[in-house]
């Protein structure tokens, strides 16, 4: 009894002072990562300063595809396509066609405005040009029927022209005077602001990723010079039989404080860039309050995943560089 309570306590000292070890190998890689960080200012100023662009270019990519899409749902909220209807068209007829319309898919909402109430608001809107005013009331022209609708996505007005192309109560009452405004130049200038957001988004992609690769082949060339210039110490690490793990370890810790400098660089260029072209920005009428507030209120969270990316992008480097240079 006394002999397994003995062996018991040696197997728990035993993995106590292995732990230690471990603790103490660990902080030793990450002193020796963060030595090789300072051992050549050249390099190291290099590396950081492609992992800050690098990183730089993804939150602005982020950030202008956040500030895009809001822009764009925005303009949705804004954008309303009419049909519109013959002026003796019955209201029952309007009624009918409005709630098929409603029944579409693609769309979010549905007004009804009458022949009076469309004269009324084009008499408002030109209240101070008084000739369009006795035109007007001389000729007292008649106003089509209007459904005013609001499609979710206003790239695609295809349902839409199909429902107004073979819906048969449409084809009765559709006034040939006044085609619909999906038709025609307000539906191509609609279109191309929907292609000119996703040619933005989809050129902030591929920038980033060829910053990225740049990055990642900077910090490749950096740990292997960093490998080269201390080849004998490294093979004189492997003849006295130091771990793979060990002296991997310090290239590694190398790489993750590149990418914390350029988190912490790039996250500031960001910032102060997006409050500087704030102001400008707004008065483009483009929606970049909503990307604003959500990039104050976390703060903290961006700055971190700013961090991990650098360490990941730092990582991955170091281990393709050590993988054929230290051949472990």
């Amino acid at each position: 009894m006394v002999k397994n309570k003995k062996n018991l306590s040696s197997k728990a000292i035993s993995k106590q002072k292995r732990h230690h070890r471990q603790w103490v190998t660990f902080l030793r890689m990450c002193r020796y990562g963060v030595n090789n960080f300072t051992r050549n200012a050249w390099l190291t100023v290099a590396a950081t300063a492609i992992m800050t662009i690098t990183l730089f270019v993804i939150f602005v990519s982020l950030v202008a595809h956040d500030v895009l899409t809001s822009t764009v749902e925005d303009l949705r909220d804004k954008v309303t396509m009419s049909i519109y209807l013959k002026t003796d068209a019955t209201s029952e007829d309007v009624d009918k066609i409005a709630n098929d319309t409603r029944a579409l898919s693609n769309v979010t909402n549905v007004n009804i405005i009458t022949t009076e109430q469309a004269r009324d608001s084009f008499i408002d809107q030109n209240k101070d040009n008084a000739s369009t005013l006795d035109a007007i009331k001389l000729a007292n022209n008649q106003f089509p029927w209007t459904i005013s609708v609001k499609v979710a996505d206003i790239n695609d007005t295809s349902q839409l022209a199909g429902f107004v192309a073979e819906n048969t109560l449409v084809k009765e009452n559709i006034s040939a005077e006044s085609p619909p405004s999906f038709a025609g130049d307000r539906r191509d200038a609609i279109e191309g602001i929907g292609r000119a957001a996703n040619l933005a988004i989809q050129g902030g992609i591929v920038v980033s990723i060829v910053f990225t690769s740049i990055s990642m082949l900077i910090i490749f060339n950096t740990i292997r010079m960093a490998i080269f210039n201390r080849r004998e110490e490294i093979q004189m690490m492997k003849l006295i039989g130091a771990e793979s793990s060990f002296i991997r370890g310090p290239f590694l810790v190398e790489a993750i404080v590149y990418g914390f400098f350029g988190a912490l660089l790039a996250s500031g260029l960001g910032y102060s860039m997006l409050m500087l072209v704030a102001p400008s920005i707004k008065e483009a009428a483009i929606s970049v309050g909503p990307t604003l507030e959500f990039l104050t209120v976390y703060a903290g969270f961006i700055v971190l995943a700013m961090i991990v990316a650098g360490a990941v992008i730092g990582v991955i480097s170091s281990l393709l560089a050590t993988r054929r240079y230290l051949k472990l």
